[in-house]
C-alpha cells in the first residue's frame, strides 16, 4: 500500500491547456534549457518554444499532409514526461507521443494510418528560415535571437529520410515514424554533437514504446532520488508528489554566462506577448532572487544539495553593485528584491552538512547583511525602510498608502509612503542569524556580532511593529515610526520567524477571524476589513495591472500560504498544539490550490487566486513560487533538523497513518510512520503509534503522536536501543 508508483501514473491528466489559450496544450517535460511554453494541436512541435529565457520560437517541426487541415477536437493525454495526442476522422487516425528530454531534444513518435480512398502523403515542415541546410539524411540551421547574446542551434534527424521529401502511405497502409530535433548554443555547442543527440532517438531503430519507455525511465530517475511520503489523505499524497514535479519541471541548467550552475525557475509560462521572437512583458525563467529561498526549503530535502547550492553559487559569482544577491538573466544583472536566502542557505546545510559551501559562500552571505544595512537601513533603529513597493514581492500592498488614506490612483508616487517593512526586516532577522550560525560552522570569530545584530532586529521588531491593541504586526511610516494600520499577511511573520512569546498570543487568531484572514479561500494577502480589500485583484475598482495582474491588496498567494502555514505550525507548538486542527483545515486548503476546480485529477498551481471563491487569477502553470514539501515533512511528519540533534514534534492533522520515508540528513537516512491504534487493523505494513527509523533500525517508538529531541552524537548509540 505504501510503495512509491511512478511519477506518470500518479500525475497523469487529461487535456492541460492554458485558460486564457485554451488551444494551447502545455507540456510537462523539459529540457535542461530548452521548454515549451504551449503546444498546438498539430503533429510535431508547433507553437511558442523557449530556450534558456523565453524566446518564442514559433515552431521547431512539424509533419504536414493533405487529408486534413485540422487536428481538432483531438484527445490529449498528459504526463509528466510526455503528451499523448490522439485525432481520428473518416480520412485518417493519428497518434502521437512528443516530449522534450533533458538533453534539450524535441521528440515526436508519430504513428498514422490512411483511413481514405487515396494517397496520405506527410512531410517534414520546419521554420523556413532557419533549417535550409541538409546534411545527410539531417538538417541543420540556427534560430538568431536578437535580444540575448545567444543564438540557437539546431539539427533535426528523421527515421524515414522520405519525410524530407514526400512520405506516401497508401489506403488502408500505416506507418510509424521519429522526428528528432536537438538544440544548443551556436559556437558552444558542436552541431555534430547535436546531430549525434537527434539521432539517437531517430535513427538507433528504436520502436515508438521503447522511445516513450526510455524518456519515462529517465524523467523518474530524477525522482528516484527524493523522499516519499504516503498517508491516509490523497489530497496530501498527491499534492507531495505535483510539488516534486513543479521543482523537476522548473529545473534548469544552462551553463552559460551568469548561470553557470543548475537552479529553479520560478515558472516557465510568462505574462509577455505570445508575438514570435518577441521579448516585451515579465517573464519568470530567470533567476529571481525572491524566489530562490522558497525553492531551496523544498529542495534541500532533495538528496543531492547540488540544486539547492547552484542558485547560491550564480548570485555569488555575479552580484550587482555592492555584492548585493540580484535577479539574474545570463546577460543581465538585474534589481534585488527582499528575501531570505541567507536563512535558506543555512537551513540547506543543516540538511546536507556541506561545511565547504558554507565556507566558499560565508563572505557573499556577509555582503547581504551588509548591504541591505547601507541600502534599508535606519538611523533611528535596526529596521528595514522599502522604497520601491514592488522589491518585496508584493506590490501594492496597502500599508503603503495608508497615510493618504487608499487613494484612487495607486501609481501616483506622490500618495504612497517608504515604510518600515515588517516582511523585509524579518528576512533581515533570520539572514542575520543565519550568518551567525554559518560562521560557527567555519570557525569564523564574527559569529557574535551577528548574534549580537540579529536580537537588536529581533528586539526593534517587538517593540516597535507591534501593537498591543489590536495584537498585530505593523508596518511603520518610515521617517515618524507611525503604525499603518493595515493587516498585510506579512505580520504574521514574526511567528515563522520564531521570535515571539505568550505576550504575543493574540496575533495568530487574526487567522481564524472570517472578517480577516479566514476567508473561503485562505489567506489573503491584506485583511478583509482592509478599505482597499479586493478579493480578485485590483486596485480601488480599477485593474491597475489587467486582468491578471500582480496586485496584494486581497488575492491569495501560494508564496504567503506557505510562510503564513509554517508560522502557525509554530505558534501551535509553542501553544500546546492547540493550533493542531485549524492547521490541518488550512493545509488541504493550500493542497486544493494545487488542482484546477479542486479536481485532483487535474494538477495546476498558478500565481494567485480570488480569496472568496479560490478562482485561479494567473495564468502561469506549474508556477514555482512557494514551498510547501518542507510543511508535511516539518510539521506532518514532524522532523527538524538542527545544528546538534533533531526534533519530532509533529501536529496531530487527523491522518489515520503515514509514512514518510528516504528522507537523507546529518548523515542518516530516516523513515518517520505513524498509525493510529483505533483505525486500519488491516495495515500490515505499518507497526501502529508514531515510530522513529534511522539507517533502518527503529530508535523510537510511542503510542501516540508526542514530541523529542534527539541528539544526533547519540542516535548511532540508539540505534538497536529503543526509545519510548
Amino acid at each position: 500500500m505504501l510503495t512509491a508508483n511512478r511519477l506518470d501514473e500518479q500525475l497523469h491528466a487529461g487535456r492541460k491547456t492554458l485558460r486564457t489559450h485554451p488551444g494551447a496544450l502545455l507540456l510537462g517535460s523539459t529540457g535542461a534549457r530548452l521548454w515549451a511554453d504551449y503546444l498546438d494541436p498539430v503533429p510535431g512541435f508547433s507553437g511558442r518554444f523557449d530556450f534558456i529565457h523565453k524566446v518564442n520560437l514559433p515552431l521547431l517541426f512539424k509533419i504536414d499532409n493533405n487529408l486534413t487541415e485540422s487536428f481538432e477536437p483531438c484527445r490529449t493525454e498528459w504526463y509528466p514526461s510526455h503528451l499523448r495526442m490522439e485525432y481520428t476522422d473518416h480520412r485518417l487516425s493519428l497518434t502521437e507521443r512528443k516530449f522534450i528530454a533533458w538533453n534539450d531534444c524535441a521528440v515526436s513518435c508519430q504513428t498514422w494510418t490512411n483511413r481514405s480512398n487515396e494517397e496520405l502523403v506527410l512531410r517534414l515542415n520546419t521554420y523556413i528560415e532557419t533549417f535550409q541546410e541538409r546534411n545527410g539524411n539531417h538538417l541543420q540551421g540556427l534560430f538568431h535571437i536578437e535580444h540575448y547574446s545567444f543564438d540557437i542551434a539546431g539539427a533535426i534527424a528523421v527515421s524515414d529520410p522520405a519525410l524530407f521529401e514526400e512520405l506516401r502511405l497508401q489506403p488502408g497502409q500505416s506507418g510509424t515514424f521519429i522526428v528528432s530535433a536537438a538544440f544548443g548554443i551556436s559556437g558552444q555547442d558542436d552541431i555534430g554533437m547535436l546531430h549525434e543527440r537527434a539521432a539517437d532517438y531517430a535513427e538507433r531503430g528504436w520502436t515508438a514504446d521503447q522511445i516513450i519507455d526510455k524518456q519515462s525511465e529517465e524523467y523518474q530517475e530524477w525522482f528516484d532520488h527524493a523522499p516519499v511520503f504516503t498517508s491516509s489523505d490523497p489530497l496530501l499524497n498527491k499534492t507531495w508528489i505535483y510539488r516534486w514535479f513543479l521543482l523537476r519541471h522548473n529545473l534548469a541548467d544552462p551553463q552559460y554566462g551568469h548561470l553557470a550552475y543548475p537552479l529553479f525557475y520560478e515558472g516557465r509560462s510568462h505574462k509577455k506577448s505570445k508575438e514570435p521572437f518577441s521579448k516585451g512583458g515579465w517573464e519568470f525563467s530567470k533567476l529571481i532572487n525572491l524566489s530562490v529561498p522558497l525553492h531551496i526549503m523544498d529542495a534541500r530535502w532533495y538528496h543531492d544539495p547540488l540544486y539547492g547550492e547552484g542558485p547560491l553559487r550564480n548570485m555569488a559569482a555575479s552580484p550587482g553593485e555592492g555584492g548585493q544577491f540580484c535577479c539574474l538573466t545570463v546577460d543581465t544583472v538585474m534589481h534585488a528584491f527582499a528575501n531570505f536566502s541567507c536563512w535558506a542557505a543555512y537551513q540547506l546545510y543543516l540538511v546536507h552538512r556541506n561545511r565547504d559551501m558554507v565556507a566558499e559562500l560565508l563572505p557573499s552571505f556577509k555582503t547581504q547583511i551588509a548591504e541591505c544595512n547601507r541600502i534599508h537601513g535606519s538611523e533611528k533603529d535596526h529596521l528595514m525602510i522599502e522604497y520601491k513597493h514592488t522589491r518585496t514581492g508584493k506590490e501594492y500592498q496597502p500599508s503603503y498608502w495608508y497615510f493618504h488614506n487608499f487613494p484612487k490612483n495607486p501609481k501616483d508616487k506622490e500618495t504612497y509612503t517608504h515604510l518600515k517593512r515588517v516582511d523585509r526586516t524579518v528576512y533581515h532577522y533570520l539572514n542575520t542569524l543565519a550568518v551567525a550560525n554559518m560562521c560557527e560552522v567555519a570557525g569564523d570569530s564574527e559569529a557574535d556580532v551577528y548574534h549580537r545584530m540579529a536580537k537588536r532586529i529581533k528586539r526593534d521588531i517587538l517593540e516597535k511593529m507591534w501593537d498591543e491593541e489590536t495584537e498585530f504586526f505593523y508596518d511603520l511610516h518610515y521617517q515618524t515610526d507611525e503604525k499603518a494600520f493595515v493587516k498585510n499577511i506579512v505580520g504574521f511573520y514574526p511567528g515563522w520567524a520564531q521570535i515571539i512569546d505568550e505576550q504575543y498570543n493574540g496575533m495568530i487568531g487574526h487567522l481564524f477571524n472570517e472578517r480577516e484572514f479566514r476567508t473561503k479561500c485562505p489567506f489573503p494577502s491584506v485583511s478583509a476589513d482592509c478599505p482597499a480589500y479586493s478579493k480578485e485583484g485590483g486596485w480601488m475598482g480599477h485593474y491597475v495591472k489587467g486582468r491578471n495582474g500582480c496586485v496584494w491588496d486581497g488575492p491569495t498567494w501560494p508564496y504567503t500560504n506557505s510562510i503564513a502555514l509554517d508560522a502557525l505550525a509554530k505558534e501551535s507548538k509553542r501553544s500546546d498544539h492547540q493550533y493542531d486542527s485549524f492547521f490541518a483545515y488550512a493545509l488541504r486548503e493550500y493542497s486544493f490550490l494545487h488542482f484546477m476546480k479542486r479536481d485532483l485529477s487535474q494538477p495546476g498551481l498558478v500565481e494567485h487566486y480570488n480569496s472568496a471563491t479560490g478562482e485561479p487569477l494567473s495564468d502561469e502553470q506549474e508556477y514555482n513560487h512557494s514551498f510547501y514539501i518542507d510543511l508535511v515533512i516539518t510539521h506532518v511528519a514532524g522532523l527538524s533538523i538542527e545544528s546538534d540533534r533533531i526534533v519530532l514534534d509533529p501536529l496531530d492533522t487527523g491522518l489515520d497513518y503515514f509514512c514518510l520515508e528516504r528522507v537523507k540528513a546529518a548523515g542518516s537516512e530516516f523513515r518517520i510512520t505513524y498509525r493510529n491504534p483505533n483505525v486500519l487493523p488491516d495495515l500490515q505494513d505499518l507497526e501502529e503509534g508514531y515510530r522513529l527509523y534511522v539507517d533502518g533500525e527503529l530508535v523510537f517508538s510511542n503510542d501516540t503522536l508526542c514530541r523529542i529531541e534527539l541528539p544526533l552524537r547519540e542516535l548511532a548509540n540508539k540505534k538497536g536501543a529503543i526509545l519510548s
